[in-house]
C-alpha cells in the first residue's frame, strides 16, 4: 500500500504561509504605499515566492528522497561556490550594510539560506556512513566540524550573525542526536562562547547591539529605538488584540515591520490569541518532525528530519526571543511569517522533504 505524507503537517505549513501573506500586507502597507504608491508591493512580491516555494515542496514531495542522499556533495559544493560568489563586488549587492544577496531586478537571492540546507543534507549524509567513527573526535567529529566553520566562516565575511547561528547550532544538534561524546559539546560550547565575545569585539556595530539589550531606553531614538517600538506594539495587544489593520506601531515607528519584526504586529493586532496560535503551530510542526524522525526508515533520514525541523524551530524561537527583548537583535526572519523569498524558499523546500520522508518511514502512518 502506498503510503501517504503527513497531512496535518502539510496543513500546518500552509496556516502559516498564508498568514504570513497576510500580515505582510497588514505590516507593510503604509511604508509600501508612501514608498511605491503600492500598498501591496510586498505582500505581492512575497506571493510570488509563496506560490514557487509550494510548487517545489510538491515536486520534492514526488522525488525519491534517495536522490538528495546522491546528490549532497554537489548541493554543498553549489552553496559554497554562491557563498564565495555573493563577496565579489559587482557580484553581490550591499543590503543593510550586508553583501548577502545576489540582486534581480527588485528581488534579492541570498545564498546563505541555501547553505543552511545544503549543509544539513551533506552533514546527514555524513553522520549515516560516519557513525562507527563519532567516538573519535579526529576521525568523525572534526571533519564536519571544520567544513561547518568554513561555511559559518563564509557567512560572517557578508557579515551575517544570525544566519550564521542557526547554521552551527544546527549541525551541533545533529552531532549530539549522532551521540557525539558530552565532552566535546562542554568544549564547543566554551569556544562558541569566546568566538561570539571576539566577533563582538571586533565589530562596533555588534556591541551597539548588546547594550541597546541591555537598556534599550540608554538611546532611544538611536540603538535603542527598534526594540523600543517593538515592545510598544506587543504592550496595547491584550487578550484579543487592537484588530486586524490597527496596528499604531506600523505607521512608520517600528522600521521594517514585514521582516524581521512582523511578530511585534502580529502581537499588537490579535493580542495573546494571535500569539498563541502562531507559537501552537510551531510547536505542532517540531512534534510532527521529531515523530517523522523517530520513525525513519534509515538513519540518514533521521538525521535529515530532525536537522531540517530544528533548524526551523530553533530560528522560529530565537527570531521570538529578539521580538520580546530576551536577547540581541540578530537579523534571523520567523520563518513562514516575514518577508524575505529567500528564507520562505528554504523554509518550504525544509518542510517538502520532512513531507517526503513522512510517506517513507516505519509504521508512521499506523501510530
Amino acid at each position: 500500500m502506498k503510503k501517504k505524507i503527513d497531512i496535518p503537517l502539510l496543513i500546518a505549513v500552509i496556516c502559516l504561509t498564508f498568514f504570513g501573506l497576510v500580515m505582510i500586507y497588514s505590516a507593510s502597507s503604509i511604508w509600501a504605499d508612501y514608498k511605491f504608491h503600492d500598498a501591496f508591493h510586498y505582500v505581492k512580491q512575497q506571493a510570488l515566492f509563496a506560490g514557487v516555494g509550494f510548487l517545489l515542496l510538491f515536486l520534492i514531495i514526488k522525488i525519491d528522497y534517495r536522490k538528495l542522499y546522491e546528490k549532497s556533495n554537489f548541493i554543498l559544493l553549489a552553496c559554497f561556490i554562491l557563498l564565495i560568489l555573493v563577496l565579489i563586488p559587482g557580484i553581490g549587492s550591499v543590503r543593510n550594510g550586508s553583501r548577502s544577496w545576489f540582486g534581480i531586478g527588485s528581488f534579492g537571492i541570498q545564498p546563505s539560506e541555501f547553505a543552511k540546507l545544503g549543509l544539513i543534507l551533506f552533514t546527514s549524509k555524513y553522520l549515516s556512513v560516519s557513525n562507527q567513527f563519532l567516538k573519535s573526535y579526529r576521525k568523525g567529529v572534526f571533519p564536519i566540524l571544520f567544513i561547518s566553520l568554513l561555511f559559518f566562516g563564509l557567512i560572517m565575511l557578508q557579515p551575517d550573525l544570525g544566519t550564521g547561528v542557526v547554521l552551527m547550532m544546527s549541525i551541533i544538534a545533529l552531532l549530539f542526536v549522532a551521540g557525539v561524546n558530552m565532552k566535546f559539546f562542554y568544549g564547543a560550547g566554551l569556544i562558541g562562547v569566546i568566538g561570539v565575545v571576539v566577533l563582538i569585539l571586533i565589530a562596533p556595530y555588534r556591541m551597539d547591539r548588546i547594550t541597546s539589550f541591555l537598556n534599550p531606553w540608554k538611546d532611544p531614538l538611536g540603538t535603542g529605538f527598534q526594540m523600543i517600538q517593538s515592545l510598544y506594539a506587543i504592550g496595547p495587544g491584550g487578550l484579543f488584540g487592537m484588530g486586524f489593520l490597527n496596528s499604531r506601531q506600523k505607521h512608520f515607528y517600528l522600521p521594517e515591520p514585514q521582516t524581521d519584526f512582523i511578530f511585534s504586529i502580529i502581537s499588537e493586532e490579535f493580542g495573546f490569541l494571535g500569539v498563541l496560535i502562531v507559537c501552537s503551530l510551531f510547536a505542532f510542526i517540531l512534534y510532527r518532525g521529531i515523530k517523522i524522525a523517530m520513525h525513519a526508515a534509515n538513519t540518514f533520514s533521521k538525521y535529515l528530519a530532525f536537522g531540517f525541523v530544528f533548524q526551523l524551530i530553533f530560528q522560529a524561537l530565537l527570531n521570538l526571543m529578539v521580538v520580546v527583548g530576551l536577547i540581541p537583535v540578530t537579523g534571523v526572519t520567523l520563518p513562514f511569517l516575514s518577508y524575505g523569498g529567500s528564507s520562505l524558499l528554504i523554509s518550504m523546500i525544509s518542510m517538502g522533504i520532512l513531507l517526503n520522508l513522512s510517506k517513507n518511514t516505519n509504521n508512521y502512518n499506523e501510530k
